[in-house]
């Protein structure tokens, strides 16, 4: 039986609920297929931590993870611990850290769900983001100066280097290749970022003769958004900066109708360290203990991860199930249905051991 190693860290907000809901589908899905296993480990890692030792995760906290094959991670952020302090003491070491440089967001119109555009449904809507995930303007050059004085100054400097950008862009041609439509559109803003966006247009040109299969444009992120909305057929695979896809993918999850079904990959592709899984939403302080965060993006943050462990059969039966279930009209509120969180994880549990595909 093939055995998988997976760091469970549940972290803050509704992140504990959905990571439960999550490994409890895992386990079903594991029974029913009976040739793989999950042996997982839960770190208590997060914002309650932090208020206990000041610090959201250990020293070694990223040695005691290079252990493992995959880390499954629910939500970070608090109302009474800085943003700041959350993200880049948990979730950015983890993923700089780990060099997990490709953050891939698919995005689809399930079945069972309103979108908010008009006449698009399943099918009409089927896109993947790749967002560079380790520099840009996230790569946390920059400083403040002078503080609290009238010539305070803080800085933000976005980094491009060109093996970063090199490698984002074969990794997102490549998966553009592998798609049915082999379409990728690269976002820039190249108009008025002269020098990083310039040198990123000019290596998407250059990988590009290297994918002579694969047809391509380039949009700036403003006009992206326009046809995101106006025109999402015409989209398939998409590349982004760190803050520009970070926006971009909030976008394509309300269009598909909630941030509570949208996944993610923080990818490592040369498979050095383990690859880190969490769906998108964020902590959601104003539903933490209602008992109805959707774990649709759970379940299907799951499907990626088992499908980056090679376990392709069990992923396409966890998206099978939940496809089921949201096509049964059992959803949770932000989908405009009335079911807990308990109830769509046990109708989708339910789903994996009744599927005989």
């Amino acid at each position: 039986m093939r055995e998988h190693r997976i760091a469970a860290i549940p972290a803050d907000g509704i992140g504990p609920e959905v990571i439960a809901a999550g490994l409890q589908a895992l386990e079903a899905l594991e029974r029913r297929c009976g040739d793989f296993r999950l042996a997982v480990e839960e770190f208590p890692w997060g914002s309650a931590y932090y208020r206990q030792h000041g610090v959201m995760m250990p020293a070694d906290g990223l040695e005691q993870l290079k252990r493992f094959d995959a880390i499954y991670f629910g939500a970070v952020g608090a109302p009474d611990v800085p943003d700041h302090i959350t993200l880049w003491g948990l979730r950015l070491p983890i993923c700089q850290g780990f060099d997990q440089y490709a953050n891939v967001r698919p995005t689809k119109i399930l079945p069972g769900i309103t979108p908010p555009l008009r006449d698009c449904g399943p099918g009409d809507l089927d896109w993947v983001i790749v967002r560079e995930n380790s520099e840009g303007e996230y790569a946390g050059h920059g400083g403040r100066a002078h503080r609290g004085l009238p010539e305070e100054v803080a800085t933000e400097t976005a980094i491009f280097t060109r093996v970063g950008v090199t490698r984002i862009m074969r990794y997102a041609f490549r998966l553009a290749q592998a798609r049915p439509r082999k379409f990728l559109t690269v976002v820039t803003k190249s108009n008025a970022q002269r020098h990083g966006m310039v040198m990123w247009d000019e290596i998407a040109e250059q990988v590009s003769h290297e994918f002579p299969d694969v047809t391509w444009d380039k949009m700036l992120v403003d006009a992206m958004t326009m046809r995101m909305v106006l025109k999402p057929g015409s989209l398939d695979t998409i590349v982004a900066t760190n803050l520009h896809a970070d926006i971009l993918s909030d976008l394509a999850a309300a269009l598909a109708g909630s941030l509570g079904v949208a996944p993610t990959g923080n990818i490592d592709p040369e498979r050095r360290f383990p690859s880190m899984f969490e769906p998108i939403h964020g902590s959601a302080f104003d539903i933490t203990g209602k008992g109805i965060a959707n774990p649709v993006a759970t379940f299907w943050t799951g499907a990626q991860m088992l499908e980056h462990l090679g376990e392709r059969d069990a992923a396409a039966r966890l998206m099978r199930a939940v496809e089921q279930v949201t096509g049964a009209g059992i959803l949770t509120p932000d989908l405009g249905g009335k079911a807990t969180t308990r109830e769509v994880t046990e109708a989708v549990c339910e789903a994996i051991r009744a599927d005989n595909a």
